[in-house]
């Protein structure tokens, strides 16, 4: 089951419907068979515990269980291998169809889909491994290269330090984003906001594989729009591109639609004047005590003292 969400937006209901037929699932399989003579203890986990769930608090969560599950069964001597595969270049059902623009949009991220042959190849390979956990996927290095900055730490050491000069160019906001920022600088602030609205709809459409902007509803949410948690990256890393600002990867998960995210870049790109407040009068201070109060004060007994208290407050103390 996926769902999908950031940690803060995750309820209690949505995590036990996430988790039950993972987490839930392997426990009770385990606790049934750990007195058996098993040969196998095989689990189907996911990448998404480790670097392809951004926006999928919970199911990453189910996954990264499956794994600590593996880990411990093979530090009592159970057999187990949990196997975090990525995505299949079937239709699974899990998540809605499989389109080509989703098949596109993991390519790009450096962990292409695999074929089912290559699949079952990997898993035959993987049952000939000793360690719990393994990831049976195909990492395109140069497309992990080509993301530059943007890629999780588990996946670092294959790129290694090398980046292009394009790359750095783009990570670092030196790609056409200094035109952007000068032509909203030169805009009044209903066409700055106009444009960024009008740049968020045409990345959107393009993240979503459509080809024109006219399918994205500024006023609508990208989940009705048919978003995924992979389309929501693959949208934050094309409007990093082009404005050269540090998004983070639940951008889209934490503005709701288009317009949100558009007024999110203005207070960062080209934050407008703030306007300012009318100068308040300044209070009256409060007129000082004279001094024979202070000296009344000062040489009142405590009776005296909450005889003064008692009048000021219109009670008895």
């Amino acid at each position: 089951v996926v769902a999908g969400g950031v940690l803060g937006t995750l309820s209690e209901e949505g995590l036990d419907r996430v988790l039950r037929p993972k987490a839930d699932a392997a426990w009770h399989l385990h606790e049934l068979t750990r007195k058996h003579d098993l040969t196998r203890f095989v689990l189907f986990s996911s990448a998404g515990g480790m670097v392809l769930a951004a926006g999928q608090g919970d199911y990453a969560a189910a996954n990264a269980f499956l794994d600590a599950l593996a880990a411990d069964r093979a530090a009592a001597g159970l057999p187990a291998t949990s196997l975090t595969w990525g995505m299949w270049a079937v239709d699974t059902g899990l998540g809605g169809p499989l389109r080509e623009t989703d098949l596109a949009r993991v390519r790009k991220l450096g962990i292409p889909a695999i074929s089912a042959e290559t699949g079952l190849a990997l898993f035959d390979a993987a049952l000939r491994v000793p360690a719990p956990v393994l990831a049976p996927i195909r990492p395109d290095v140069h497309a992990l290269r080509a993301r530059g900055d943007d890629l999780p730490a588990l996946l670092r050491d294959l790129v290694g330090a090398r980046r292009t000069a394009a790359v750095a160019a783009r990570t670092n906001g030196s790609d056409g984003t200094a035109g952007l920022r000068e032509r909203l600088a030169g805009l009044p602030a209903r066409e700055r906001d106009r444009m960024l609205v009008e740049l968020v709809q045409a990345e959107a459409a393009a993240a979503l594989g459509h080809d024109t902007a006219d399918l994205i509803d500024a006023e609508r949410g990208f989940v009705q729009l048919g978003f995924s948690s992979l389309a929501a990256v693959e949208l934050r890393n094309r409007l990093r591109g082009r404005t050269g600002l540090p998004l983070p990867a639940t951008l889209a998960f934490d503005q709701p639609n288009a317009t949100a995210v558009a007024r999110y870049l203005a207070e960062r790109l080209a934050p407008a004047e703030a306007e300012r407040p009318a100068a308040a009068e300044p209070e009256s201070p409060e007129p000082p005590a004279s001094s024979a109060d202070d000296e009344r004060l000062a040489a009142a007994s405590a009776e005296e003292l909450f005889a003064i208290l008692d009048q000021e407050l219109g009670g008895e103390v």
